[in-house]
This record gives C-alpha cells, sequence and structure tokens, in this order.
C-alpha cells in the first residue's frame, strides 16, 4: 500500500528583541504537554501566513506582523484520535510579536514560555524543527 503524502500545516515562529536579545515563544501540546510553536491546518479564505497568525493567536495569545514567506519548514508524525499517525510538512513563518494579550482562546489548554533560541531548540523533539530553532541561534556569517 502506497503511503499517503505529507498534510500541510501552517505554523508561526513568535519572536520578540533582537540580536543576544531574541526570544522564542513555545507552547505547550495539548496532549502530550511537549514544547511545541503554534500550528495548524489551512483554512479556507486565510492565506498560509494569516492562517499561522491565527494559531499564534488561538494557541498562544499573541498577535503581531506575520511575514508572508515561509522561514523555513519541517516534517513530523503528529498523533490522530484514532490512535494512527499522519506525516504532516509544517510551512514556518516568522512572527513578530507586539502583544501578548492576558486572555485567548486556548489558555487553559496550554502553557507559553519564552526561550532562547537555544534553548527553544533543546526543549523541542522534532528534529527539522530543532534545525530551524538552532539556525536562528546562530544564524549563518554574513
Amino acid at each position: 500500500m502506497a503511503k499517503k503524502p505529507a498534510r500541510v500545516q501552517y505554523a508561526v515562529l513568535p519572536l520578540r528583541g533582537e540580536g543576544d536579545a531574541t526570544e522564542i515563544l513555545m507552547v505547550t501540546s495539548r496532549e502530550t504537554k511537549r514544547w511545541v510553536i503554534p500550528k495548524g491546518w489551512p483554512q479556507k479564505k486565510l492565506a498560509p501566513h494569516e492562517a499561522a497568525a491565527r494559531e499564534a493567536w488561538e494557541e498562544a495569545g499573541v498577535t503581531g506582523t506575520v511575514g508572508t514567506t515561509p522561514i523555513g519548514e519541517f516534517k513530523y508524525e503528529k498523533r490522530l484520535r484514532s490512535g494512527k499517525t499522519r506525516l504532516c510538512r509544517v510551512l514556518v513563518f516568522l512572527m513578530r510579536v507586539d502583544h501578548e494579550h492576558d486572555y485567548w482562546p486556548e489558555k487553559r489548554q496550554r502553557e507559553r514560555t519564552w526561550f532562547k533560541p537555544a534553548a527553544a531548540a533543546l526543549a523541542v523533539q522534532e528534529s527539522g524543527l530543532t534545525k530551524l530553532l538552532l539556525e536562528i541561534a546562530a544564524p549563518p556569517p554574513s
């Protein structure tokens, strides 16, 4: 039987600060409580970066300016309600956070914490996301 193609999701990498003061906002997943970035499925009538921004609001309670071009991508195995897993390809958009809200839709289901990029890379389990976070922690020389 042929493998199903990866499903696409959109994510936001919420940042604040510049240079050595850069921090990344991470949230816990609802079921396993592992550290992740806000992500979700495409949404009708929303461009990919807009769907990613909506996930940042719903999952982390942040708003800001989101780039329209993905800064990278990673793949992971999503556990479905049925217990099966499905390969997902996640396109990641950068968000410069302007505001952290005190209340948001998933506040009671998740924790949020700001991490230095290297610490965020150590906190996540998805190797592709780790790589992306390490690139932010140590950008290539210009």
